[in-house]
């Protein structure tokens, strides 16, 4: 098995010279990164590993690294230190590899093709400068209609994934990067009119956020409960998406600014506003220490008290945690001794990937976010886990597992974009601090203690300047910083030009701290609810469950302990209106599993059931017939574009309504293909229903959309199901289909 890398160690190998050239990083030699010899195969594909039958083929890892390209173009790192040296250059010759003969970024050596959020987080990290040309062709390519594209994923992508909207902070950075305003207008234009579409479908106007699966964590069991659905995904709100989104708002107003579109500066500054106090009031978790990983369940969300790394460096980086927030989220996120994971404590039985797993972007993001906090030991560790892995495996994979630190997670490949960017940060963004502004670089360099060596990094490329800089020292306070031998502010304007050197005399004022590490930890089991009768809640009984949480409507009523004996029951009270109740098992220390899968209580005589139905139907859906003979009614981009349905209510109050439906256009977890509709209440806009894929060609296995809470007074009620232009997902073959058995209307209130 892999050992984690010690810190102290790190400084043992440069100073011992284990890693002796730059350009040549020889692996399995070092005491320092060590992997037992036997485990390396030398057949041409280490072949068979399953995990739960999944079987991967894996090319074997060689044995070393020796540079083979020119990086003369690209600015030149030298350390003293060899291991640090030797892995920069790695990540350059790497990021070589990935550009595309259309002049775009490959997303990795297995992965062709460009990815909305692969690329625009690596152009945040490091790509918008070394390579602006390819990062501004790559981002344009994922555009359309004037929008930009939203990544393929869970139950057919947008709207159930929304995280396209990262695109924008990549597109901000260009321009930082470039000054160019031409690129500046077009970027603007496709980032107001993804926002509009955003607004329009996934904002939850009760908490202000932004609805849509967790940003890049796009495997739905791998952060998600067993028992949620693609419509229950589409329905949570989560940290990083929502981390994205408040930026993304906050760039667009700043664009606006530059455009002279005054009134869009306002009203962009008043969303991101809006997703910042939803993100502080419904995520933030005072007894954790850090912000709840998402918002979930169905008719009522409560907070999953799970941690997601992204979204809490993310939160720091942006300025939506404040210092004190910050200072809580350092001390108080779990970490292993092979990084920080994606998500904290992991899901029981299930295969590394996302769960169990450390991704080096990730751990980069975590590592910016160290430094905005001034965390001299969690900068340090990150990149420990940052160079363990590119020096183990001489390459820059996807991700490796959290329990040992080894690659052979469901899937995985090496020389990844986001992992190269990750560590071409380490350099350019930590050691040299450096931080582009519309009309300036900045320097914040941070120098950890432990690589106290003095630092030059030349040729370095900004706008019509050619920088030689130098750091010498540790800390992250600026004592001296010169222009060619001229005391200055530790900034260049960005009408500098020429060649010129910046020297930077740093002071060590860190603060003495350690980090709180913990072994991998896994929660238990999600339990069972049910209802045993109209006044008894019962659950399944979860293995190493010392007490339960009872929550009623997503709130905390009571929390008993663990009876299996006698079974595990709650009496309730009868329900006089629709009612939700879950289970939360909690263990000896305090772990918590998911809730349960809501059970759902409410007296018969509140329901209305709406039959929606039809006498002729498609030929490919000649088979699909009720009791009653008849087809369900197909929605689609050219039938029933506009769906009206006259419902009678008894009395005034709140109703939570949803469709029992079928979408056999694709998997749970693939494709583009999700189809959502407006609702409106007698020609109100009320909320979007979205009716996600629920396997490919069972158009027969139907169940039920999102639900919506919607107020409706006594008397007859038009609601329409309307598809207009905001409702558009990402097909290119506008594919936006599916099959409506029923409307469920139960009062509420």
């Amino acid at each position: 098995m892999k050992q984690p890398i010690c810190l102290a160690l790190v400084l043992c190998s440069c100073v011992n010279s284990a890693f002796s050239q730059t350009t040549d990083l020889p692996l399995y030699k070092s005491e320092y990164f060590t992997i037992e010899k036997d485990k390396v195969r030398q057949s041409k594909w280490v072949a068979n590993v399953d995990y739960n039958g999944i079987r991967t083929d894996y090319p074997i890892q060689p044995a070393s690294w020796t540079l083979k390209k020119d990086l003369s173009a690209y600015p030149s790192f030298q350390s003293g230190i060899p291991v640090s040296d030797g892995i920069y250059n790695l990540a350059l010759e790497e990021m070589t590899n990935l550009i595309e003969k259309d002049s775009t970024w490959r997303t990795g050596q297995l992965w062709g093709g460009v990815w909305t959020r692969d690329v625009s987080y690596s152009t945040l990290l490091a790509m918008s400068y070394m390579r602006p040309d390819i990062c501004k062709m790559s981002l344009l390519k994922k555009t359309k209609n004037g929008k930009i594209i939203q990544d393929t994923g869970t139950g057919g992508s947008y709207p159930v994934s929304t995280d396209r909207i990262v695109w924008t902070i990549a597109a901000w950075q260009i321009y930082k990067v470039t000054g160019d305003r031409a690129w500046l207008a077009e970027a603007y234009q496709i980032i107001k009119n993804t926002i509009e579409q955003d607004e329009a479908l996934v904002v939850n106007p009760v908490t202000g956020m932004v609805k849509g699966e967790s940003s890049f964590l796009d495997w739905r069991e791998e952060t998600y409960p067993r028992w949620a659905q693609p419509a229950d995904i589409a329905i949570s709100e989560c940290l990083g998406t929502n981390a994205i989104n408040y930026e993304a708002r906050v760039i667009a107003s700043k664009m606006a600014a530059l455009l002279g579109e005054k009134e869009d500066v306002v009203r962009f500054q008043s969303l991101a506003e809006r997703i910042k106090t939803g993100i502080n009031k419904y995520l933030w978790l005072p007894e954790k220490g850090y912000y709840g990983q998402y918002l979930y369940g169905r008719g009522f969300l409560s907070a999953s008290t799970k941690s997601e790394s992204l979204g809490e460096a993310l939160c720091i980086i942006f300025g939506i945690a404040d210092a004190k927030q910050a200072r809580s989220i350092m001390d108080s996120v779990a970490q292993t001794p092979f990084g920080i994971p994606c998500i904290y404590p992991q899901i029981a039985n299930i295969s590394p990937y996302h769960n169990n797993a450390v991704w080096p972007f990730v751990q980069s993001y975590w590592m910016w976010a160290s430094a905005v906090s001034g965390s001299e030991a969690n900068v340090t560790e990150s990149i420990a886990t940052i160079y363990r892995a590119a020096a183990i495996y001489a390459t820059n994979k996807e991700n490796f597992i959290a329990e040992d630190g080894d690659f052979h997670t469901q899937t995985n490949s090496s020389n990844m974009l986001w992992s190269i960017a990750g560590n071409l940060s380490i350099v350019h963004r930590i050691f040299f601090g450096l931080q582009f502004e519309s009309d300036r670089l900045e320097f914040h360099p941070f120098v950890p203690n432990q690589f106290s060596t003095d630092k030059s990094l030349r040729n370095f490329r900004y706008r019509q300047a050619i920088l030689n800089i130098e750091v010498k020292g540790t800390g992250n306070k600026i004592a001296s910083f010169s222009i060619d031998g001229k005391k200055s502010e530790p900034f260049v304007k960005s009408n500098l030009k020429g060649t010129h050197t910046i020297q930077i005399q740093l002071e060590d004022r860190f603060s003495d701290e350690k980090i709180k590490k913990t072994p991998v930890i896994f929660s238990p089991e999600t339990p069972s609810a049910y209802m045993f009768t109209n006044t008894t809640l019962a659950w399944t009984k979860v293995l190493h469950a010392a007490t339960y949480k009872i929550l009623r409507n997503g709130i905390k009523i009571d929390q008993v302990p663990d009876r299996s004996i006698n079974g595990n029951h709650y009496d309730v009270p009868e329900a006089k209106t629709y009612t939700e109740y879950q289970i939360i098992a909690v263990d000896a220390t305090g772990v918590e599993s998911f809730a349960s899968e809501p059970a759902r209580i409410y007296p018969l005589n509140t329901e209305i059931i709406q039959p929606l139905t039809q006498k002729e139907s498609s030929p490919q859906f000649a088979d699909i017939r009720n009791l009653s003979g008849q087809y369900p009614i197909e929605i689609s981009t050219s039938k029933n574009t506009t769906l009206g349905i006259s419902v009678d209510i008894p009395e005034t109050g709140k109703y939570i309504l949803d469709f029992d439906y079928a979408n056999g256009n694709g998997t749970l977890t693939d494709d583009n293909i999700s189809a959502n509709r407006t609702l409106l209440v007698d020609g109100n806009t009320a909320g979007t229903f979205v009716f996600p894929q629920r396997g490919l060609r069972l158009w027969q296995y139907h169940g039920f959309s999102n639900p919506l809470i919607v107020s409706l007074s006594k008397g007859s009620h038009t609601l329409t199901l309307s598809y207009g232009k905001q409702n558009e997902n990402m097909n290119s073959k506008m594919v936006n289909q599916a099959l409506l058995h029923y409307l469920r209307i139960v009062r509420v209130e």
